[in-house]
C-alpha cells in the first residue's frame, strides 16, 4: 500500500488534510467517503521535497497576477453557485480546482482558510489588496450584510465587466496613434545614424554655408553617431524620468490638470470619469453601502486627482447635511451638466441608485461611440505630423542642392 494526502471538507464544509494508506487514488476517495469527507485534490506525499514545492509554488504565486477578466469570471461565477444552494467554501474549492493562475489559485486557498477558521468572508480578503480593492470588500461586506452575498456579487461582476470594458475601449482608441509616433521615432533615430551620416557628407566637403535646418540636421546626426550610447541612454532616461514624475504627487497633479483640458481628448475624460463614478456609486447603493461610504470608495476608484477632490468635497457636504447633488451641479468644469441634473432628480424621487445605473448606461454609450469615432479625427492629424516631419526632413536636403547650384551658376 502506498501513502496518500487528500484535501476536501467535512460535513460542516471545514477544511481537512488527511493522509491515508490506500492501494490506489480510487481506493482513497472510499476511505474519505466512509468518514464523511468530500475529496477536492489528492496527492502523494514524499515524491518531491516539500522544501523545493514550496518554494517553486511561492515562485508562481509572486510572479503570476490576477487579471481583470479573470476577476470578473471568478465573480460571477461565486455568485451563480452561491444561487445554487452551494456554501462559499465549496464554491470557492471549485473555483480553486478550475483555475489555473497560481496566485489566483493561492489566494482562494487562503481565502477558504481563514473562512473555515471563523473569519467573515470580507475580513478574508482584506489580506490580498492587489487582487480585491476597496469597492471589491465593501460589496462582500454589504452582501454579508443584508443577507444577500449572491445578488451583490452579480451587481460586482457586471460592474466590473463594464468598468474593464470601458477601459479597454479608451486604451484601445489611443494605441493606434502610440504606436504610429513610436514607429516614427525609432525610424528618425536611425535615420539619424545610418543614413544621414552618408547624405550630409556630401555638403560638408563642398566648404558652403549651409541652411540653418540642414546644419541642425547635420549636428543632431553627428551627436547620435558619436556618441550613440550617451544618447539611447539620455532618451531611455528622460522616458523613465517622465514616467516617474507622472506617479509623483505633483506628477498626477499636472497629469490631471491636462488631461481634461485637452481638445477632444478632454471631452471624452470628463464622460469617462462621469461613467465610473455613476457606475461605482450606483453599485454601492444598490448593494446596501451607506451614501457617506459609497462616495469615499467611489474616491479611491477614480484616478483623477480633482475627480477626488470632488468626490471628497462630495462626502465632506453629505455628511453636513447637504445634497450630494449640490456639489456635482458645481463642478461643471469636471462633471457633464447632467450628472448634476440627473443626481438632483434621483433625490427628488427617491431613485438616486437607479438614476445613477441610467447616467451609467448613457455615458458608457457616449464613450463607446466617441472611441470608435477617434480614430477618424487622429488619423489627420496624424498625417499633419508625419507630412510636417517628412518636410523638415525633405527642406533640410533640398535647401542645399538648391544653394549649391545658385553658386555654380
Amino acid at each position: 500500500m502506498a501513502k496518500f494526502t487528500y484535501t476536501g471538507e467535512d460535513h460542516e464544509g471545514k477544511k481537512v488534510i488527511n493522509t491515508v494508506e490506500a492501494d490506489d487514488r480510487f481506493a482513497v476517495y472510499s476511505i474519505a467517503r466512509d468518514q464523511g469527507h468530500t475529496v477536492s485534490s489528492i496527492g502523494a506525499p514524499g515524491k518531491l521535497k516539500l522544501g523545493s514545492a514550496w518554494n517553486m509554488e511561492r515562485i508562481n504565486f509572486l510572479m503570476s497576477r490576477v487579471k481583470e477578466d479573470e476577476l470578473v469570471m471568478v465573480t460571477r461565477n461565486l455568485g451563480s453557485m452561491l444561487i445554487a444552494g452551494l456554501t462559499v467554501t465549496r464554491a470557492l474549492s471549485v473555483i480553486e480546482r478550475q483555475s489555473s493562475n497560481p496566485r489566483l489559485t493561492g489566494v482562494v486557498k487562503r481565502v477558504i482558510e481563514r473562512i473555515n477558521q471563523g473569519d467573515p468572508f470580507n475580513e478574508t480578503l482584506k489580506e490580498f489588496p492587489e487582487t480585491f480593492d476597496n469597492l471589491y470588500v465593501s460589496m462582500v461586506r454589504a452582501g454579508e450584510e443584508s443577507g444577500n452575498l449572491a445578488e451583490s456579487l452579480k451587481t460586482l461582476a457586471i460592474q466590473m465587466e463594464r468598468a474593464s470594458n470601458l477601459k479597454k475601449k479608451v486604451k484601445g482608441a489611443m494605441i493606434y496613434p502610440a504606436i504610429v509616433v513610436t514607429v516614427m521615432f525609432v525610424i528618425g533615430i536611425l535615420m539619424m545614424i545610418y543614413v544621414m551620416p552618408q547624405i550630409t557628407g556630401v555638403f560638408k566637403g563642398m566648404n558652403k554655408e549651409l541652411p540653418a535646418t540642414t546644419s541642425i540636421l547635420i549636428g543632431v546626426s553627428d551627436f547620435l553617431v558619436n556618441y550613440t550610447v550617451f544618447a539611447l541612454g539620455g532618451i531611455f532616461g528622460l522616458i523613465g524620468g517622465f514616467i516617474y514624475f507622472l506617479r509623483t504627487k505633483w506628477g498626477k497633479i499636472a497629469s490631471s490638470w491636462l488631461i481634461v483640458r485637452l481638445p477632444v481628448i478632454g471631452n471624452l475624460a470628463k464622460e469617462t470619469n462621469a461613467a465610473r463614478t455613476a457606475r461605482t456609486l450606483s453599485s454601492l447603493l444598490n448593494s446596501g453601502v451607506d451614501v457617506i461610504r459609497s462616495i469615499n470608495i467611489t474616491e479611491e476608484v477614480l484616478q483623477n486627482v480633482f475627480y477626488k477632490e470632488v468626490l471628497a468635497d462630495a462626502a465632506a457636504r453629505v455628511e453636513k447635511g447637504t445634497s450630494l447633488s449640490e456639489t456635482f451641479i458645481e463642478r461643471k468644469d469636471l462633471y457633464p451638466i447632467l450628472v448634476g441634473e440627473m443626481i438632483l432628480v434621483g433625490e427628488e424621487t427617491g431613485q438616486i441608485a437607479g438614476m445613477l445605473g441610467e447616467l451609467a448606461i448613457f455615458y458608457e454609450t457616449e464613450v463607446e461611440r466617441k472611441t470608435k469615432d477617434l480614430s477618424t479625427i487622429v488619423e489627420p492629424i496624424l498625417m499633419v505630423v508625419i507630412g510636417a516631419t517628412v518636410g523638415f526632413f525633405a527642406l533640410a536636403l533640398i535647401a542645399p542642392i538648391y544653394s549649391i547650384s545658385d553658386g555654380l551658376k
